[in-house]
């Protein structure tokens, strides 16, 4: 069986790395891994590859950026040359961002099969393009991968044949272990954020980039003076998205001293940073998985999330925009009492093992 892989972004490749590596050992699953270039990413060297376990992509799009619409056609004009000059079996496209809506647009127009990793993730809040892309892709996907309960739930709602969907897990969460595991024998002297993390036994890490967040001044203004609150206490760093830095250049909000800004991380230099963290305080979506997974105390800045077990299960809490419910739940993480949670099922570092075995039994039945 031929298959491409997609990733669209540097997040994307922590999902579809777990998924080379298992495919790998089953020498009949032939896979070639398309990066779309939807992102530019520096920190995507070859160390960055070698500290996945991969090998480089064999297809890079050069999508780039622009609008949603633009940078969504260009995506599907460069996917569709590729697919017609190899015709694979089956496309398999991860999470929700632009290149896992055009790339599954793409096959299916094609008549080439299309598995979703993360399907059935739902927020329920038509204002965010993720949930647009999410929604749209398992309307046409012919497999389903799901990671928690309410993706299962969420797909037979909507109509799906239960013989197509498959509960495996999280294979962010098989990579987490992986790079978990790769971190413990590396040097990490070198590391953006270190230098912070031995000044302060007891931390905070911040990540901000979501749009009703970051642009909207009101609002900006309003979550930074929480976090500068917060870091009275207890110090933050903030790996800042270049898109809300620029805001806050222009508007001139100027953080606590005690919140120490840093560039984008690159993956482990991030890990090494948040694995430790006292909490974490975020409006990403992965990251809210990758704190359960570890039981590390997450406060979503987001009025909703399409990861519900995270707040269901795990250590996660959503606090909206809420000064007063993130200053609460800070104090209850001071004060050692916030929620335990637990792994949720099947995060066990093994669901792309799981993915491979069902697509090897596809292959076999075909």
């Amino acid at each position: 069986m031929k298959i491409f892989l997609i990733a669209g972004a540097r997040p994307n490749f922590m999902k579809i790395a777990p998924m080379a590596r298992a495919f790998d050992p089953h020498h009949d699953l032939d896979y070639k891994i398309v990066h779309t270039g939807q992102h530019y990413d520096h920190n995507m060297s070859d160390v960055f590859f070698q500290e996945l376990g991969i090998r480089k992509p064999d297809y890079h799009l050069g999508a780039g950026g622009g609008s949603h619409a633009q940078q969504t056609a260009k995506i599907m004009i460069g996917f569709e040359e590729i697919c017609t000059q190899e015709r694979p079996d089956l496309v398999i496209v991860v999470g929700d961002v632009n290149s896992t809506l055009a790339c599954s647009i793409v096959a299916k127009k094609m008549n080439i099969q299309v598995a979703h990793v993360e399907a059935g993730l739902r927020s329920f809040d038509l204002g965010m393009p993720e949930e647009i892309n999410r929604m749209v892709t398992d309307a046409i996907s012919d497999i389903f991968f799901v990671t928690e309960d309410k993706g299962l739930e969420n797909l037979l709602n909507e109509g799906k044949d239960k013989n197509t969907i498959h509960f495996v897990g999280h294979v962010m969460i098989d990579n987490l272990f992986y790079q978990l595991e790769k971190l413990e024998i590396m040097g990490r002297e070198g590391f953006i954020g270190n230098e912070f993390k031995q000044e302060h036994p007891a931390y905070g890490v911040v990540t901000l980039h979501r749009p009703s967040n970051v642009d909207d001044q009101a609002t900006l203004v309003s979550i930074m003076e929480t976090l500068s609150t917060v870091a009275e206490t207890l110090p933050l760093i903030f790996p800042i998205h270049p898109r809300t830095r620029k805001n806050m250049e222009s508007w001139n909000i100027v953080p606590s001293e005690n919140i120490r800004l840093v560039d984008p991380l690159s993956y482990m230099a991030f890990l090494n940073l948040w694995k430790d963290a006292r909490m974490v305080l975020t409006d990403s979506g992965g990251l809210q998985e990758e704190t359960t997974a570890l039981g590390i105390p997450c406060l979503t800045i987001r009025e909703n999330t399409e990861r519900p077990i995270t707040v269901t299960e795990g250590t996660n809490a959503l606090m909206g925009v809420s000064r007063q419910k993130i200053l609460d739940s800070f104090e209850r993480i001071m004060n050692n009492d916030w929620k335990i949670g637990q792994r949720p099922r099947f995060w066990d570092g093994r669901a792309s093992e799981r993915i491979a075995d069902i697509i090897q039994r596809i292959s076999n039945d075909r």
